[in-house]
């Protein structure tokens, strides 16, 4: 009884979505815009490179921050994204690896032209870092967790924590080899944690027990994806992905227009019941 690729397409992606919305959810600086347009909390936007000849002077104006957070516009999967700290000596450090102003502009140059956006000429978006709450710190303390939740006609149907591993790199996403956990939507707590292959109680990486471990902001988390699908009316079956910040708490990332199908099975539940008794209920 599981939804396939398939029936989520013809069913959901394109029955109940308006095509001319979808650069909301495939480009990175739309959505951003429209979330601020729309006054819904996300991370702050420090700079936007549009061309190659504009690295230097956007570079130059970012330097009295202490952690950015570099992406492709239209990137997917985490693939370019980029995150920097400045160290004690106040270089900037990647994956705690010092890195030179020639290796970032050689990095930012290669999200421009394309590099981790399907060979098409890209964007470049600098924002803000997000510090993960510290709920997180005993079950992995390194990347940035964040929720996945899928909603219909603005009602959620599925949530799922996606948390980094070492063998992710310190990536969420699941094809990376990030954990996919499920959540318990009615009472806020974690479930299972699925790797691909199998379940655990306890993530590999810190063996700290998840199985009913309470969300904090979990009311916030859940009215916060509501009122971002309602902020994109066009689309009616959406992703939405979440962090949760030390200081900020919720924060929208992006949305996404064919959020993926193993969020069933983090949840070892289908979907598609889910998605059938919410049309059934509007």
């Amino acid at each position: 009884g599981a939804l396939g690729i398939n029936e989520r397409n013809l069913r959901y992606v394109y029955a109940r979505n308006n095509k001319e919305a979808f650069p909301y959810a495939d480009d990175k600086i739309i959505c951003k815009e429209a979330l601020d347009a729309a006054g819904i909390a996300c991370a702050s936007t420090y700079g936007i490179i549009e061309r190659i000849g504009d690295i230097p002077e956007v570079w130059q104006s970012l330097q009295h921050h202490e952690r950015l957070a570099v992406k492709p516009a239209k990137g997917s999967g985490g693939g370019g994204i980029m995150i920097l700290k400045k160290n004690d000596e106040g270089r900037w450090c990647s994956g705690g690896r010092v890195l030179s102003d020639e290796q970032i502009f050689s990095h930012l140059a290669q999200l421009l032209m394309g590099m981790y956006s399907f060979g098409t000429s890209d964007r470049v978006l600098i924002e803000q870092c997000i510090i993960p709450h510290s709920f997180f710190h005993e079950i992995y303390p390194a990347g940035v967790p964040d929720f996945r939740v899928i909603l219909l006609d603005q009602k959620p149907a599925m949530g799922m924590l996606r948390l980094p591993t070492a063998r992710s790199n310190g990536k969420a996403n699941l094809h990376q080899g990030g954990l996919g956990i499920g959540i318990d939507m009615e009472k806020g707590t974690l479930a299972y944690a699925y790797d691909g292959q199998a379940y655990h109680i306890v993530p590999p990486d810190s063996q700290q027990q998840i199985l009913g471990k309470k969300i904090p902001y979990w009311e916030a988390l859940l009215e916060l994806s509501i009122q971002t699908a309602e902020a994109f009316p066009e689309l009616g079956y959406l992703g939405v992905d979440i962090v949760l910040d030390q200081e900020l708490g919720p924060l929208i990332m992006e949305i996404n227009v064919r959020p993926g199908l193993g969020i069933q099975l983090a949840n070892r539940a289908s979907l598609k019941q889910l998605l059938q008794k919410i049309s059934s209920n509007s």
